[in-house]
């Protein structure tokens, strides 16, 4: 496993260090400490860790809060130490964007395999996220296209074989996308529209 970059949040010193400790003497970096929510939170913005081990109950700012907030702007993987493993707990830090646990008192050894799980989990939603945002833009190019092509089609009545040709063509004289293409051909095609006079009734 490559290093990571790790944020400790736990209002407990003697926690944060022998998770330091731990995590160090595994090959990775601990980058920043709080004792608070609100500083934790803070943190996460400026730092951009890889992993953040988040206490539950903190002054200022409890972990289920800022563990929220981190999944909502994507600042990084959260693992939740908690001392706390029953049922309603562990749905409220699910639908809060925890993606592993670890129970005090921990072990060592538990540490590892959490911090890969929650690590995993986050590559993986990133990753089908932006799978996602690319499938949704590549479907709004077709259709940009598609409308180009009509426009190309009516204006020089030519085919849309010839429309899909022409399009490629300027695409690839102007070392344009499709898109961009696409995008000023319809921008062209509505400001003809525009400057059309209206008959008379």
């Amino acid at each position: 496993m490559q290093q990571v970059r790790v944020l400790i949040a736990d209002d407990v010193s003697l926690t944060r260090l022998d998770l330091r400790k731990t995590l160090e003497s595994l090959g990775h970096t601990v980058i920043g400490e709080a004792d608070n929510g609100e500083t934790a939170l803070q943190l996460a913005r400026s730092l951009r860790p890889d992993v953040i081990f988040l206490d539950i109950m903190m002054p200022r700012k409890d972990g289920l809060e800022v563990a929220e907030t981190v999944g909502k702007e994507r600042l990084g993987a959260v693992v939740m130490l908690t001392g706390y493993s029953d049922a309603p707990m562990v749905e409220r830090a699910t639908r809060a964007g925890v993606l592993a646990y670890l129970v005090k008192p921990f072990r060592s050894e538990e540490v590892l395999p959490a911090l890969h799980i929650a690590l995993s989990r986050y590559r993986e939603m990133n990753a089908m996220e932006s799978a996602l945002i690319q499938a949704h833009e590549r479907r709004e190019t077709d259709q940009q296209v598609l409308q180009a092509q009509k426009v190309l089609i009516e204006r020089f009545e030519i085919s849309e074989q010839e429309a899909g040709r022409r399009l490629q063509a300027q695409a690839f004289a102007s070392n344009r996308s499709l898109r961009e293409v696409a995008e000023a051909i319809l921008l062209t095609a509505d400001l003809h529209l525009a400057k059309k006079p209206r008959k008379p009734q």
